[in-house]
């Protein structure tokens, strides 16, 4: 009676608004009230990507199309920070949370300075369809740059943390709204991506492709998901009962809407061929869960609705999911009662924000190599450094996909440039292009310069133009479509590596892509090897602050880097048996969670504990040392083996994890609980279960088979 009668007085005390304009009102009765005001061809109008002007209600036109992948993307001036892989090799939930939250601060500032200038066009709205939280199941999938890798529990923290970033913690407005991707099985080969029908068992389905999906909803609370281009056992992932319905919002209680893959919808007639005409594709996507089409449907939509091939009931339901996410950010009410309009447009790309950058870059790179302590380099003893390769002084190695303008990209070239003193003579040479045959007059230089150098750096590897989303007229040296045939380096690239490595002189390798590589054959010839990922503006200096010890390096590789293709199943197969860490069994070139410091790190005094008898919660404690002779950061990983199960279950699996910073001859207690869900085997209904019997956890700065990890291991009895 008391919210009513609040409700009568709010309206009383705005008597010349309709309540749909009376932001004191609930967001429910708001919402309500506007859709009882619009007419079936209006209502389908706000259901399309491209949503119209609705003059007479007050409704401005509104394009939903937007990405923020690592920073505000194709709309011009933006901070760039590395691309999400890169962002989760740093292992570091809470500054990804940062980065996301300086992302949202400036996607604000853009759009309300694009409508005070009139433009409400693509790009500029405060819906973005990331972060991409697909499983990165095969490293030859060009779009797996996007992900934070192949491991469940590291994308849920990760996914976590970047939508809460962006979404803010206002209890009343969203700052802006995430819609994480592409619900769900998704994960390459891309020229096919939107004819497949991806058969996967249930068991896969619950244990790897949907966990971190669940997290990001229920625990971020995100605003909305997109769905994917493929079919998932049989039904389009875009107008999936199962999906959409069932888990999505009957299981797991999501209350915001979901938006369709660009064409998805359009999919699901043309090439998956379930609908018979483009009006039964809108209103089978409709009726199964989706709310928002991205795609150019408004017809077919309207004449569905005429035809009773979707009732509007049905309508009225998806336009209050749709429409509740613009009045939660503050669409509909006066500017001063929001208080992310007052974000200035002096946020973009602002000095606070490129130096979150910098250090979300220091954070990605992962040290794989080091043999004979060769970095950190001395600044002092090398006299002419040869800067070398296609991404020495080439921005394209910094951006990855979707990616932003900013008003300077540094190349490593240039940071090095600026470690050196005056006296240190800096050689650059392209070498080569990323792929094609070698360039005579490049090589010749290479060759003119091998005497001169004291030392290599050679910056080598993938860019976003010979990997990422579909890319129909790729089929060059390796890559097809998008995505990879093979991880090794081009063969171009391979002969520069291989002349500089014949000089007999010290070579560093410095990587960049999205995705592993097979270098194995060079690991016994190079001495020093990064992997900078794409690293984003400051992945120059970034680079460099590592390469001369400003900064000790600490990335972990969240994904495997196998040996060559034949250590994995085929790229269009889905089942998990042979993929990732946690079911492969042959020995990687690097493993999950893989990477090295300038220091080193002591692990002991392992206790596993159980909370309640018998069963979990369990609390894990240990302690590491840094008892190098730097200062660094280490990751520390937490897994779990179920010694014997009577199902299938992964080999190991990651459950927890905590970069710290410790000086030189620190010790710190690490703390972790395990749930009961964590320990849950899944049974061949996909339906999880805790099963009695011993469990072996491990705690290191990697995964217990490593060697270089330092683990320490304790079994418990539950």
């Amino acid at each position: 009676m008391k919210n009513r009668a609040s409700s009568a007085k709010n309206r009383r005390s705005l008597p010349n608004k309709m309540p749909y304009q009376n932001h004191l009102l609930p967001v429910s009765e708001r919402v309500s009230d506007l859709i009882s005001r619009m007419t079936l061809r209006e209502k389908c109008s706000q259901l399309i990507h491209e949503a119209t002007e609705i003059e007479h209600l007050g409704i401005a036109r509104y394009n939903w199309w937007n990405e923020c992948l690592h920073g505000v993307a194709r709309a011009g001036r933006a901070t760039v920070f590395p691309q999400a892989i890169g962002m989760a090799a740093s292992f570091d939930a809470p500054l990804l949370r940062q980065a996301a939250d300086a992302i949202s601060s400036e996607a604000r500032a853009k759009h309300h300075q694009a409508v005070r200038e009139g433009f409400r066009g693509i790009y500029f709205g405060l819906n973005f369809w990331s972060p991409n939280i697909n499983l990165y199941r095969d490293p030859r999938w060009g779009r797996g740059q996007e992900t934070y890798g192949e491991d469940p529990y590291l994308t849920s923290r990760m996914g976590v943390a970047f939508v809460k970033g962006l979404q803010g913690d206002d209890p009343r407005y969203l700052k802006v709204a995430a819609a994480p991707k592409h619900f769900a099985v998704h994960s390459g080969p891309e020229p096919s991506r939107h004819r497949d029908d991806i058969r996967v068992s249930a068991r896969d389905l619950h244990e790897t492709y949907l966990p971190h999906f669940k997290a990001v909803v229920q625990e971020a609370k995100a605003a909305a998901v997109m769905s994917a281009y493929n079919r998932v056992n049989g039904e389009s992932a875009t107008a999936h009962s199962v999906l959409l319905k069932r888990i999505l919002r009957d299981e797991w209680g999501f209350k915001g809407h979901v938006v369709s893959d660009c064409g998805a919808v359009s999919d699901i007639h043309y090439n998956h061929k379930i609908a018979s005409s483009l009006e039964e594709a809108a209103a089978l996507a409709l009726k199964n869960g989706c709310d928002l089409f991205c795609d150019g449907l408004y017809p077919a939509l309207v004449s569905a609705a005429e035809k009773g091939l979707v009732d509007e009931a049905t309508i009225d339901a998806a336009l209050a999911r749709v429409l509740t996410t613009r009045f939660r950010l503050g669409m509909f009410d006066p500017p001063a009662a929001v208080p992310f309009t007052l974000i200035k447009p002096e946020a973009v790309d602002c000095s606070v924000h490129r130096a979150l950058a910098r250090k979300m870059a220091r954070e990605s790179i992962v040290l794989l190599r080091n043999e004979g302590g060769l970095l950190p380099l001395d600044k002092k003893k090398h006299h002419t450094i040869a800067v070398v390769g296609p991404h020495g002084s080439s921005i394209a190695g910094l951006k990855g996909n979707y990616h932003g303008t900013t008003t300077g990209f540094v190349t490593v070239l240039e940071g090095v440039i600026r470690k050196v003193s005056v006296g240190t003579r800096i050689i650059e040479s392209r070498s080569c292009e990323m792929v094609g045959e070698i360039n005579n007059r490049l090589g010749e230089l290479t060759c003119a310069h091998i005497p001169e150098a004291d030392i290599f750096i050679a910056c080598l590897g993938f860019s976003p133009e010979l990997e990422g989303e579909e890319q129909p007229t790729i089929d060059i040296d390796g890559f097809k479509g998008g995505d990879k045939r093979y991880l090794d380096l081009p063969e171009i690239q391979k002969k520069v590596l291989e002349a500089l490595i014949a000089s007999g002189k010290p070579v560093i390798l410095v990587l960049f892509g999205g995705s592993p590589m097979t270098i194995g054959g060079y690991l016994d010839k190079v001495p020093a090897v990064l992997m900078a990922w794409y690293p984003g503006e400051e992945g120059g200096n970034a680079v460099a602050d590592v390469l001369f010890g400003d900064y000790n390096p600490a990335g972990r590789t969240p994904i495997t880097w196998p040996l060559s293709l034949d250590q994995l199943p085929p790229f269009e197969e889905y089942a998990m048996k042979g993929r990732t860490y946690r079911f492969m069994e042959a020995a990687p070139l690097f493993r999950f969670g893989y990477g090295l410091s300038y220091t080193r790190f002591r692990y002991g005094n392992l206790r596993v504990k159980r909370m309640e008898r018998g069963s979990a919660p369990i609390s894990v404690t240990c302690d590491v040392t840094n008892v190098g002779s730097r200062d660094g950061d280490e990751v520390a990983q937490l897994y779990v083996s179920d010694v014997k199960a009577s199902v299938p279950v992964p080999r190991v699996h990651l459950e927890g994890f905590q970069r710290i910073r410790l000086a030189k001859g620190a010790r710190k207690k690490l703390s972790f609980t395990l749930t009961a869900a964590q320990l849950s085997a899944y049974d061949d209904n996909g339906r999880p279960f805790l099963e009695p019997g011993e469990f072996t956890i491990s705690v290191g700065g990697g995964q217990p088979d490593d060697p270089a990890s330092g683990a320490v291991s304790a079994r418990v009895l539950l």
